[in-house]
């Protein structure tokens, strides 16, 4: 039985508490940042509303309180969002979380004038302040600013669309609450007719059982539950799709995608290149599935057989521990700084929210802010997948921490697109590691296999995913209604072309798209296959260089988002304008797999 939240020990959980001790001192600096209860919450800012043109002195003062104001709301936001995912249910923590998201909201919708003032300001003299030294550490934000000109509004229609955001927003936390909270399981039974509880967790474990039926159960009772709501599923989904299209349009973009990548300078051809690139090279995956169907022995292969290790006789059980030691032995290719760094703050400073509990988040994922700790929610549950979930986080943390000590707050985010390079990078050499240190054939076999998966499941599948969101999106730009039928459609046609002749496309499987979170974020999944081909040509770089090549990806790290994703990518070493880092990656996965192949016989 899932243990609730009051029941889970101290040392398993992240130190939250070096935020905000108590929620009461949570709720004096909320107070001391929102000082009214009714608008304008910001007076401080708006009072520069009309004077930014004034001079570059006024101009850097106005962003330095900006960004210093934005700087303690993430910090609320943080605390908050962190106490609301360790039971979503919680319904004191949840306040908490709502209050800081409308504040944020409302912070948007105040100061929405900022920008499109800047950009009223002349040419020539907006020209003169970035060059000014007053601005010097706003001069890449200007330019941003300034490249986003013609899809910028004027005062009043900014303060609209940021008005209407957390109303645009209700899909995504209503398909939240849903799927993990609302949506409860129940129990399954293995070949014994043992009853086994099925949550988000124990999902993907079943997924990997040597026991075929508790595999079929898990898969058939889990997105058996999402089929039965899919009309519900469908809403939420049309919605935010609807509210994707929403602001291309009124940010007079061509489509939503390139809503989405143009802030980032991303053209869209390299989503494109992607989805071609993986096209061009699918027989790579049709044959490791063929390899799976011979080994497995079995004369119809199905989708809850596509996750089971093919070595039967070897599997890979790892308590917490040692696959935190797993994790900071692997870095050791990124130096020692590094890796004292990642070795304090998993082992005695708190960063990781290691298990299950009633209620929790599912998955896993680094947060933090600028002013705290990165912190890392797990479902840990000890088989080698968690490990790899551990590396990929840390690397998430590594990078947020190396950035917010290199860059000033403005900069020390990055985007997505770059941000799913270090943590796969990070998988990367912890695989790399195992290997090298493999005793037994059956062993090797072992873990090569779970490479051709996390391949398969980031590059593949991930770029699966990005067609199928590519064309929900090009639906609602021809105005076409998004309907149960429609989506389950296309979605079994997509599996069925992925997967190619070897294996049987099970009907459920046509419902698997409405439990996928990513959908609700916009264009962000293509991001995890990008990330993975870049990431294993820098891995590939990095254990293959000296200093330079170390030091040059290091440096990646602490860039943030003081340049665009693209150009870092490049200054690191790899130029995803191109097909080349996808085809490689793809031709490594076909390598392993001939490889695997010859182990197994």
């Amino acid at each position: 039985m899932t243990i609730k939240r009051k029941d889970v020990a101290k040392s398993d959980t992240w130190n939250v508490e070096a935020l905000y001790p108590t929620l009461k001192a949570w709720e004096k600096d909320f107070k001391t940042v929102c000082k009214t209860q009714k608008p304008p919450f910001f007076p401080e800012i708006k009072r520069f509303q009309g004077t930014l043109a004034t001079s570059a002195k006024q101009l850097k003062t106005a962003l330095d309180i900006f960004f210093g104001t934005e700087r303690k709301l993430r910090k609320l936001y943080t605390y908050a969002h962190l106490r609301h995912d360790e039971d979503i249910a919680d319904e004191t923590y949840k306040k908490a979380y709502d209050q800081i998201t409308s504040l944020y909201h409302a912070f948007a919708q105040e100061n929405s004038w900022l920008q499109p003032e800047i950009l009223a300001i002349a040419p020539t003299i907006l020209k003169k302040y970035v060059k000014d030294a007053k601005l010097k550490e706003y001069d890449f934000f200007l330019e941003q600013v300034v490249r986003l000109k013609p899809h910028t509004l004027d005062e009043k229609e900014e303060k609209l669309l940021a008005l209407a955001d957390q109303a645009l927003d209700a899909p995504h936390r209503a398909f939240s609450a849903i799927s993990d909270a609302d949506f409860k399981f129940g129990d399954i039974l293995d070949k014994n007719g043992k009853k086994m509880p099925l949550t988000h967790a124990s999902f993907g474990l079943y997924l990997r059982s040597q026991d075929r039926t508790l595999r079929k159960n898990a898969f058939s009772t889990f997105l058996g539950k999402y089929h039965q709501y899919e009309n519900s599923l469908t809403e939420l989904t049309s919605g935010q799709m609807q509210k994707h299209f929403f602001h291309a349009r009124a940010r007079n973009y061509d489509s939503c995608l390139d809503a989405a990548l143009f802030p980032k300078n991303v053209d869209t051809k390299v989503y494109h290149a992607l989805i071609a690139a993986v096209h061009e090279n699918i027989g790579a995956l049709h044959k490791y599935m063929k390899l799976r169907k011979k080994v497995l022995g079995l004369k119809e292969m199905h989708l809850y057989d596509a996750y089971v290790p093919l070595v039967d006789s070897f599997d890979m059980k790892l308590s917490y521990e040692e696959g935190e030691e797993l994790v900071i032995d692997s870095v050791a290719p990124l130096g020692s700084d590094y890796q004292q760094a990642l070795k304090s703050g998993l082992k005695t400073g708190r960063w990781v929210d290691r298990y299950e509990n009633l209620n929790k988040r599912s998955g896993g994922y680094s947060s933090g802010c600028y002013d705290s700790m990165p912190y890392i929610l797990m479902n840990y549950k000890g088989i080698l997948r968690d490990v790899f979930t551990l590396a990929h986080e840390a690397g998430h943390s590594m990078h947020s921490l190396l950035s917010r000590k290199t860059q000033p707050y403005h900069y020390s985010d990055y985007t997505i697109f770059v941000a799913e390079v270090a943590s796969t990078f990070n998988e990367e050499l912890l695989m790399t590691k195992m290997i090298q240190k493999a005793k037994t054939k059956k062993e090797k076999a072992f873990l090569i296999n779970e490479k051709l998966e996390d391949i398969r499941g980031t590059l593949f599948r991930q770029t699966m995913f990005a067609e199928f969101e590519l064309f929900m999106h090009s639906q609602v730009e021809k105005r076409e209604p998004l309907t149960p039928a429609l989506l389950k459609k296309e979605y079994e046609r997509l599996n069925r072309y992925y997967f190619g002749k070897d294996v049987a496309i099970d009907p459920l499987i046509a419902s698997e798209w409405s439990r996928i979170p990513h959908f609700y974020y916009g264009f962000y999944v293509y991001q995890y296959a990008t990330g993975i081909s870049a990431a294993l040509a820098l891995a590939s770089r990095v254990l293959s260089g000296g200093k330079k090549e170390r030091q040059d990806y290091l440096n990646f790290l602490q860039s943030g988002s003081s340049d665009y994703p693209i150009e870092l990518l490049k200054k690191a070493g790899v130029d995803m304008r191109t097909k080349e880092p996808v085809t490689k990656a793809i031709q490594k996965f076909s390598s392993l797999t001939d490889e695997l192949e010859a182990l197994l016989k």
